[in-house]
């Protein structure tokens, strides 16, 4: 019996998830990282794995930021947003979950023993719950409360 490629086979069946819970960023991601895997394409794991976090934030926050530059969000509308309790609460809100972020950052690069669980809560809370997958990166700074690193 040939080795049991256990990595491809947790894709495998992060792709199956994907496809059962139509979540078609798990559904993506999973079949193009099997098929990254299982082709040539693998002399490029580096390559994701150094650059592919901030060419995904990057990514996010131009769809966060799409409706300001379209015009959908009016300018008279942001400067308004430092005048409701609700906007300054959002303000404070995005404030510390961007800390998060970072904290989440710091301990994913020191401590990358937790990766993998912080992974598989992500990843089933996206398939299972129909999140998106932004919460590693939360998680870990949330984590990161919990055991004292920053």
């Amino acid at each position: 019996m040939p080795n049991l490629d256990l990595n491809l086979l947790v894709l495998l069946v992060l792709l199956a998830c994907g496809i059962f819970s139509h979540n078609s960023a798990v559904t993506i991601a999973a079949g193009v990282l099997i098929v990254f895997k299982i082709t040539p394409l693998s002399e490029f794991f580096p390559l994701l794995q150094q650059h592919g976090l901030n060419i995904g934030i990057v990514i996010l926050t131009i769809g966060v930021l799409t409706p300001i530059a379209s015009g959908k969000i009016p300018g008279e509308v942001i400067l308004k947003s430092f005048l409701s309790w609700k906007s300054l609460l959002a303000i404070a809100i995005g404030l510390f979950v961007a800390w998060l972020g970072g904290r989440g950052v710091k301990l994913m690069t020191h401590q990358p023993n937790v990766v993998a669980g912080l992974l598989i809560g992500t990843v089933a809370g996206v398939a299972l719950l129909r999140g998106v997958p932004v919460g590693p990166l939360i998680a870990a700074g949330v984590l990161s409360l919990f055991i004292g690193q920053s």
